[in-house]
């Protein structure tokens, strides 16, 4: 469980998606806020890449089901990552 956990945390492509969710949740807060899409975001690319880059190495459901569910935990984990340097980021500017 916790080598699923360290290899998605270290996922490029992971990172990357979540990253410009952020980036694309910044630009957009105004009309939409901030906490509606970050947390969709992150259930969608916690099921997305499971079903798509996973598909030929997971045929069981419930192996599946567990790792969309670590795939949140990490993709919570990466955002809050992004979202703490903002905060410091807008902090210092200020």
């Amino acid at each position: 469980m916790l080598e699923t956990l360290v290899s998605q945390l270290t996922d490029p492509f992971r990172i990357g998606l979540i990253l410009f969710l952020f980036l694309t949740a910044l630009r957009t807060r105004a009309a939409m806020g901030l906490a509606m899409p970050l947390g969709l975001g992150v259930v969608f690319v916690a099921i997305l890449l499971p079903l798509t880059t996973g598909a030929n190495t997971v045929t069981d459901n419930g192996a599946r089901l567990t790792m969309m569910a670590w795939g949140i935990v990490s993709n919570a984990i990466i955002l809050g990552c992004f979202v703490s340097a903002w905060a410091v980021w807008t902090k210092v500017r200020q």
